[in-house]
């Protein structure tokens, strides 16, 4: 995975024989922190779970470009005031979701895969190109 605004570059392997390897999750968390604020919380890894198995099933060697994983409320308020598609209660304040973009797979492969896991939200944004994807309730949106 890497960064679209900060142009980090993230590759690991966090899970292990059914294990979770935490020093790969704080350096998970470091890499998903809200970049305008610098903020870091603990991700939800029922979000990386479904990134990762999203991956998997699309074949795919790219790395996802993470457009944005934790918002801070400051920057959410910010991003809402700014978009209508920014909810007030976003799960990225949690740690609970991610908006990514690959640029061998179109919106409408990435949803697909993702609501294949049938894990949480799924959101599609073709006229920015990226997919939400989270571990909330199991739903889809967008076009």
């Amino acid at each position: 995975m890497y960064s679209g605004r900060t142009g980090e570059r993230l590759d690991m392997i966090y899970w292990i024989e059914g294990e979770y390897i935490s020093d790969a999750f704080k350096e998970l968390n470091h890499f998903m922190r809200d970049w305008r604020t610098n903020d870091v919380v603990k991700m939800d890894l029922r979000t990386v779970d479904i990134m990762a198995a999203a991956h998997n099933l699309m074949d795919v060697n790219e790395p996802y470009m993470l457009l944005s994983g934790y918002r801070s409320p400051k920057t959410n308020a910010m991003l809402r005031s700014r978009s209508g598609g920014v909810a007030k209660n976003s799960l990225h304040m949690k740690g609970q979701a991610a908006d990514l973009r690959l640029a061998s797979r179109s919106v409408n492969q990435m949803a697909k895969a993702a609501a294949a896991c049938h894990g949480g939200g799924v959101g599609r944004y073709s006229g920015s190109n990226f997919v939400h994807m989270d571990c909330g309730a199991v739903r889809t949106w967008g076009g």
